[in-house]
This record gives structure tokens, C-alpha cells and sequence, in this order.
């Protein structure tokens, strides 16, 4: 279904969505997000499901994928109707919930995955990497059986350390403690290994270095089941825009200009499927010691569309479909969820205005993309053939 706004101007159709050169609108499907957090239940003072599927809707977002780093874990059929109920009674968008890979996603035993996954998105212990190889291979092979995805948060607690911030010369000029890329790139080989020997479908988080790209990218080829995400802040910004503010702490870092490079490339060929948002509130004072002291995590709902369209759209670097291709079919089709036709949101694209954290609609205000200039408002988003947010 084709939708589009203004008349002063035939619309220009692409693959689902219209753009209207006139008015400078555009109407897309509703946008889909697999990797967010709205931390209840347990964590309520970052964020609600009722705040996150707000600022969601106000992000032009009609589905979310949200982590199981929640109390408790959604580690069992219990866990996981818990976190549904909440959902079914406080969200504006469609929620659903993924389960935990291991108990508690402590690393040490297996969920019930077979008992869970009629019920879950997939299966992740996002936040931490699954250590042992042999529970690894043994989740996929459950995974597999149950004819659901494994999302893996991908690092090397051993290569990684105590780091803060990439292990590059932002780290080394001031004597902060570095996470190395090969904390990821070691552990997406370990599991494309694990993966194309188990015939598990395989999805790898917020994907931040070259080399993990690289290293997708020759698996696809191999025929491995696998897909990928990156997140808006991985394609846009370095280690060269890092400020001592908790703003700029995320798990995975910010990285080079080579591996921003590296993912951009890897959007346009394919390689990386999805944008994701890693949308992961904090409160103030948990994000108010600097890079080395603050929690890890940042929000990311309210600006993914503005801050992709302004720097990477309008700079030539990624076409428009593409971006929207990212946003929208590919991680519905990845997670085997439905494109309504009744789902789509409404954006002025010539609407050039300042991100301010104080007008977010998640009680998470910690961005670095604050102050930052951006075309793209969202005016309109439709959710099931309810407006769920208008401007």
C-alpha cells in the first residue's frame, strides 16, 4: 500500500514508501527496531514501556525487539509473561519481548528454549557475550530445533577487560582503558563457525568494527545463516567526536573513521541488514561520571531517523531506499513479523531543528547527538490504524 501526503507535486514512489518533492514530506511504513531496551521490569526509574513505545512512536516506530537484561530475567515461561502483561497494559506500539539465552543470563545454563520460544522474538543474553563455546554451540542447536533466532551481543570478556571507550588514541590521550575490536571480531567468528555447523539463524548485535563486517560478509557468502545489525551512532560518529561525558559511553565504543567507513560500505552491499537503535536509558546520575564512571548505554528512539537522514541521506553516502529498506523490511523479514498496511509514519523532511534531550519523550536524555542539527520531523505516526503519536 502506497501512502503519501501533499498535492502540489506528483509523489515519487520507492519500494513501499512516497516522497512528495513540493512539500518535502514523505510517508514510510512504520519503522521496526530488534534491539531496545525499556528496562521494566525491575529498572522503572530509567525507563517505562509506556516511555519507551512513546518516544518510539514520536521515532516513527510501530515495532520493537526488547533485550532480556530486565528483573527478572525473561528466563522462563513466568519471566516472560510478566514483561507481556506490562506490555499488553502499557504499550502504544506492538512490543515483543526476546528471552534469555542462559539462566539469568549468567553464562552458566540454558533456558527452556524449546518451552520459550513459541513465545519470544529470539533468544539473546544481550549486554553480555556467552563465554563458553561448548553452551554456545549447544543454544544454537536448541535455537535451530526450535526454528527461532539467536541475537548474540558479541565480546571476549578476557580481550576486553576493564575498558571504557575503543582502545584507540582518544584511550591513549588520556590514559582511559581501551576495549580492543578484536573483543567483538573474535567472538562473530566463533559464532559464524558455531552457526554454519548447527544451522542455527544467526543475528549479530550492534556490529561496531571493520572486521566483524568483513567477517559477515565472507559468511553470507558461504551460505551461513546469518544477518546483522549496526546502530545510527556507529555510522555517524568516531572516536574523534568523544567528549569526557557519559553521553559518549555505549557498549561497543565508537570506533574509528575506518570502521564507520567499513559499516557504511556494508550497508550499501548488503552486508549489514538492519539499524538498529540499541535504545538504552539511564538515569542522570548513572550517566554523570564521564566516560570512565557512567553506566554504558545511551537513547537512541527519538533520533534515529533525523540524525541517519541528515548525515548520511543528504550527504550522499546512503540512498533514502536503502536507509528505509534497513528501518522497515529487513528486520521484519529477519524476525518474521508482519508489515501492516494500517503502519506508517508521516515526516516533514524539510524541518531543520536542534536535538534537544529535554523534549524527549524517554526518561533517558543521554545523547550525543544533543546539539547536533538535523532535517526530519516526524509528524504523524500510525500504529494498527491508531495514531499513536502526531506532533
Amino acid at each position: 500500500m502506497i501512502f503519501y501526503c501533499g498535492f502540489d507535486a506528483e509523489p515519487k514512489h520507492i519500494s513501499g514508501f512516497s516522497v512528495v518533492p513540493g512539500d518535502g514530506c514523505a510517508v514510510f511504513p512504520g519503522f521496526c527496531d530488534v534491539h531496545v531496551h525499556l528496562r521494566e521490569p525491575g529498572f522503572s526509574y530509567k525507563e517505562t514501556v509506556a516511555d519507551g513505545t512513546a518516544a518510539a512512536a514520536r521515532g516513527g516506530y510501530t515495532d520493537l525487539l526488547t533485550m532480556p537484561n530486565l528483573n527478572p530475567v525473561p528466563d522462563s515461561l513466568q519471566n516472560l509473561e510478566l514483561q507481556k502483561r506490562i506490555i499488553k497494559e502499557t504499550a502504544l506500539v506492538r512490543v515483543k519481548p526476546f528471552a534469555s539465552v542462559t539462566v539469568g543470563e549468567k553464562g552458566k545454563e540454558l533456558s527452556p528454549i524449546s518451552g520459550l520460544a513459541p513465545h519470544a522474538a529470539g533468544f539473546s543474553d544481550d549486554g553480555k557475550g556467552v563465554q563458553s563455546e561448548e553452551l554456545m554451540r549447544r543454544a544454537m542447536t536448541e535455537v535451530a530445533a526450535a526454528g527461532s533466532v539467536l541475537a548474540a551481543h558479541c565480546e571476549d570478556d578476557r580481550i576486553r577487560g576493564n575498558g571504557c571507550i575503543h582502545d584507540g588514541k582518544y584511550a591513549r590521550a588520556h590514559s582511559l582503558a581501551g576495549i580492543p575490536s578484536e573483543s567483538e571480531w573474535s567472538q562473530v567468528k566463533r559464532d559464524l563457525r558455531l552457526a554454519k555447523e548447527t544451522g542455527c539463524r544467526y543475528h549479530v548485535c550492534h556490529v561496531s568494527c571493520e572486521e566483524s563486517v568483513n567477517l559477515i560478509r565472507q559468511a553470507k557468502a558461504e551460505g551461513v545463516d546469518v544477518t546483522c545489525e549496526t546502530a545510527p551512532h556507529y555510522l555517524v560518529l568516531t572516536e574523534d567526536d568523544l567528549r569526557d561525558e557519559g553521553r559518549f559511553k555505549m557498549n561497543p565504543p565508537l570506533r574509528t573513521a575506518r570502521d564507520r567507513d567499513a559499516l557504511i560500505r556494508g550497508i550499501n552491499d548488503g552486508t549489514v541488514d538492519i539499524i538498529a537503535t540499541d535504545h538504552a536509558p539511564h538515569s542522570e546520575e548513572e550517566k554523570s561520571g564521564g566516560l570512565a564512571g557512567s553506566l554504558m548505554g545511551i537513547t537512541g528512539l527519538e533520533t534515529a531517523f533525523p540524525v541517519m537522514y541528515t548525515r548520511l541521506v543528504l550527504t550522499g553516502l546512503i540512498p533514502l531506499e536503502t536507509l528505509v529498506r534497513c528501518l522497515t523490511s529487513a528486520p521484519r523479514k529477519r524476525f518474521s513479523l508482519p508489515q501492516p498496511e494500517d503502519d506508517f509514519s508521516v515526516w516533514d523532511l524539510n524541518s531543520e531543528y536542534t536535538v534537544n534531550p529535554a523534549e524527549f519523550l524517554s526518561k533517558g536524555k543521554s545523547t550525543p547527538f544533543a546539539g547536533m542539527t538535523v532535517r526530519g520531523k516526524c509528524i504523524l505516526t500510525v500504529c494498527g490504524g491508531k495514531t499513536v503519536w502526531k506532533a
